[in-house]
């Protein structure tokens, strides 16, 4: 298990390089359109002795490649830069935003694993029935519908229509995070459902395939053929062995969601690192930007670590040896 860990760690070493130096290529000059010194100022006219003390200041005038050892250096000390807006230490804007990201995407991870799992189940137990095709159905559409429009759809409906149907007595707040008419976990239920829609779908269809597999396999006949209920076959045998792909997926998924829920964050105002990067790119803030992917990548190097560790849990047979994984 320990050389398994070992072995991870350094496999995340070339990522981790090949992000930096994608990041770095990206914000060097003369690959974005504009002065580097003219982003970090703004429009205001600044005299050339300011102008030269901010080159020094970020080592504009060095070679590319110090300016790469530079930059990864500062990385690794936690220093991800000052943004150009702000003024303000990147890891300190990041910080503040973090927890909120944190919270919508836990909130949508439980709502995938739970209706996604669920709903795989009984669609595998009953297949070709109602549920089944109910489930089949239902899922082909919440793949094929984009995020930030099933958004502004819940948006319509639950902030604004049942606000005139009800007369204002029953609705759901469509942004922000805190009010004074809600309470604050009343704001995260549709970012939440909005954020985890499309995910739930792949787990539920996921869930129902490999429940389906399992089911199917000779240890599942010959337990049933031992005597033991069909609850006991499908909840004690066959859904251990489903659930690796699912973990598989879920535990990719929320690292995805602490990066991908730019879109959510976006149209429900919601006041995380996926605003906060989006609000930066349209202000041409590269180092929050720049420091708010090296955040997330690193996010979900160690998820992806974690989850694989997990699988010994699911099945026995797993072990993290020092041979083939």
């Amino acid at each position: 298990m320990v050389k398994y860990v070992v072995r991870r760690a350094f496999q995340m070493i070339p990522v981790f390089i090949g992000v930096t130096l994608i990041l770095f290529v990206l914000r060097a000059p003369g690959v974005l359109p504009g002065d580097p010194v003219r982003m970090i100022t703004g429009e205001r006219a600044i005299s050339d002795a300011l102008r030269e003390q901010i080159i020094q200041k970020h080592a504009l005038d060095q070679p590319l490649y110090r300016q790469y050892v530079l930059y990864v250096s500062n990385i690794l000390k936690g220093d991800l830069g000052e943004s150009f807006q702000r003024g303000r230490p990147v890891l300190d804007i990041l910080a503040d935003k973090f927890p909120n990201t944190l919270r919508l995407a836990v909130a949508g991870i439980i709502i995938e694993a739970i209706i996604g799992v669920t709903a795989g189940i009984i669609s595998a137990v009953r297949q070709y029935s109602f549920l089944d095709v109910l489930v089949t159905l239902s899922t082909s559409i919440l793949v094929s519908v984009p995020v930030f429009w099933l958004g502004m759809l819940f948006q319509i409906f639950f902030g604004i229509k049942l606000k005139e149907w009800t007369g204002g007595t029953f609705y759901l707040p469509i942004s922000q995070m805190s009010s004074a008419n809600f309470p604050d976990w009343v704001h995260i239920i549709l970012p939440a459902i909005t954020l985890a829609s499309v995910s739930t779908a792949y787990v539920a269809r996921i869930m129902r395939s490999q429940m389906l597999e399992s089911m199917g396999q000779d240890y599942i006949r010959t337990a049933e053929a031992k005597g033991l209920t069909r609850r006991a076959v499908t909840f004690r045998h066959a859904l251990k062995n489903a659930l690796i792909p699912v973990v598989t997926f879920v535990g990719i998924d929320f690292g995805v969601m602490m990066g991908g829920a730019i879109l959510t964050e976006t149209v429900f105002s919601w006041p995380g690192v996926g605003r906060e990067i989006f609000l930066a790119v349209g202000q041409r803030d590269w180092p929050i930007v720049m420091g708010g992917v090296i955040v997330i990548v690193f996010l979900v190097m160690i998820i992806n670590l974690l989850v694989d560790l997990s699988y010994a849990l699911l099945d026995p047979r797993i072990r993290y040896g020092g041979g083939a994984e």
